[in-house]
């Protein structure tokens, strides 16, 4: 809250983890990259060229993925809330079969110029471009300072400066801004400029996890007002998706900036969207009551209402006349079928989470006796001996798991079944198709 910022200190082992990829990826780029370059990596995705990708970052992927979920949900117990309140805009855990993670990891590398101090009397190039991360939070991990953050007050510091390799920093982004109402607003970063970083360093390799929401998920401030906060009028129901096309306008608007180096955050919401337009600026109600005024603007809900007190047009201060009013047929049925398209998406998420939550509580009362094949699925208590499973694994099955003799105790979603291993008496989540029934001598006699 102080610093829009925060470091993240991680355990002995997912620090030297972390420090392992910084420098694995640094190798890569270097030997690979000609010194600079991106990779980005998304679970699920199936990989072109294993040999030709950094090393560790699935592993990372997952160490990095973890960190962001625990920060996600202390900022919700922070708010007063739940501590599971926003998992129903992420991913599965684990993901389904052949389903793609919506959060990335990205590695960089950068060379820092050698040309310091004397010779540059500007000050060197300056990182003047302000970014904001689009999804909930991102957790950047680097190896040499590199990154400016702007405070509650305006000004820029160097956030990452005693980051040590294995430490996180974490940023919050405009989703999860969006999803509290603003009580969490998204963090303002830029690049440090050149002239401030250490040329000694040979360059600067960076690890960034971006948590990122389902495109189908809706942000809803529902449980923010629940808690007791006020929520503003703007902050109105809006599925991801659409959400991710409105940031992205609005850096169609900065790219078309091209004689200034910085615009703030701010003269990018004068560029309206649909939905914006669409909607009224004092209750943030859909305009399904719209009218058209003498001067040509439309008006709508509160809005209306004060332009009919005040006899006058906030656009373009042209008197009004309140007997000249006529309804706007076409902009209420274009209010009409982008409200009826958001609550389409707002029901269809709303019953996908109650099914999950009834199949959640079935697995819990142990109430499953669905037929998969020629297959059922028994109690574990009453049909021990007869579901014997060897795990014959997958290429995402470790090691220690292949040939270990299990038994099933539950089913989970889209696939996945929950097992008990007989040796150890270990808990484990695999897929069916990892499995290999052990033949009875029932079924030896059938």
């Amino acid at each position: 809250m102080r610093h829009n910022a925060a470091v993240i200190e991680l355990g002995p082992e997912d620090a030297a983890l972390l420090r392992c990829a910084l420098e694995s990826a640094r190798l890569y780029f270097r030997t690979r990259k000609g010194g600079r370059g991106v990779y980005t990596y998304r679970a699920g995705r199936p990989l072109e060229d294993v040999d030709a990708s950094p090393p560790c970052m699935a592993d990372i992927f997952r160490c990095m993925g973890r960190a962001a979920r625990a920060a996600l949900s202390a900022i919700a117990r922070h708010l007063r809330l739940r501590s599971d309140v926003f998992n129903h805009l992420l991913d599965d855990n684990p993901l389904p079969a052949n389903g793609a993670s919506s959060s990335v990891l990205a590695a960089t590398f950068s060379q820092i110029p050698l040309q310091q101090g004397k010779g540059a009397t500007g000050g060197g190039k300056l990182g003047l471009s302000c970014e904001a991360e689009k999804g909930l939070l991102m957790l950047v991990s680097s190896d040499a300072p590199g990154l400016q953050v702007c405070d509650p007050n305006g000004r820029w510091y160097q956030a990452d400066s005693g980051l040590a390799p294995g430490d996180l920093l974490l940023l919050t982004g405009k989703a999860l801004s969006h999803a509290t109402a603003g009580l969490r607003p998204a963090a303002s970063y830029r690049a440090t400029p050149d002239n401030l970083l250490n040329p000694a360093t040979g360059g600067r390799t960076s690890l960034a996890f971006r948590l990122m929401p389902q495109g189908n998920a809706v942000l809803d401030c529902t449980p923010i007002a629940a808690a007791g906060h006020v929520i503003p009028p703007s902050y109105v129901p809006i599925s991801v998706s659409q959400f991710m096309d409105d940031l992205s306008a609005e850096e169609d608007v900065l790219c078309n900036h091209t004689d200034n180096a910085y615009v703030p955050a701010d003269n990018l919401n004068r560029e309206p969207s649909l939905r914006s337009v669409l909607s009224d600026p004092l209750s943030g109600a859909f305009l399904e009551d719209a009218m058209l005024v003498s001067c040509g603007h439309s008006f709508g809900g509160l809005m209306l209402r004060k332009v009919i007190e005040m006899s006058k047009c906030t656009l373009c201060n042209s008197e009004i006349e309140a007997g000249s009013l006529i309804p706007n047929h076409a902009l209420r049925a274009a209010a009409l079928a982008v409200k009826q398209e958001d609550d389409r998406r707002l029901f269809h998420n709303v019953a996908l989470r109650k099914r999950r939550k009834e199949a959640s509580e079935q697995r819990e009362n142990g109430d499953l006796t669905q037929k998969m094949g020629h297959l059922k699925v028994y109690n574990f208590l009453s049909q021990l001996m007869r579901r014997k499973q060897t795990m014959q694994g997958n290429r995402r099955t470790p090691d220690k798991f292949v040939g270990k003799e299990a038994v099933i105790t539950s089913q989970c979603l889209n696939g996945w079944y929950l097992l008990k291993i007989i040796e150890s008496g270990e808990n484990v989540r695999l897929q069916y198709r990892s499995l290999r029934k052990i033949p009875t001598s029932h079924d030896l006699e059938d």
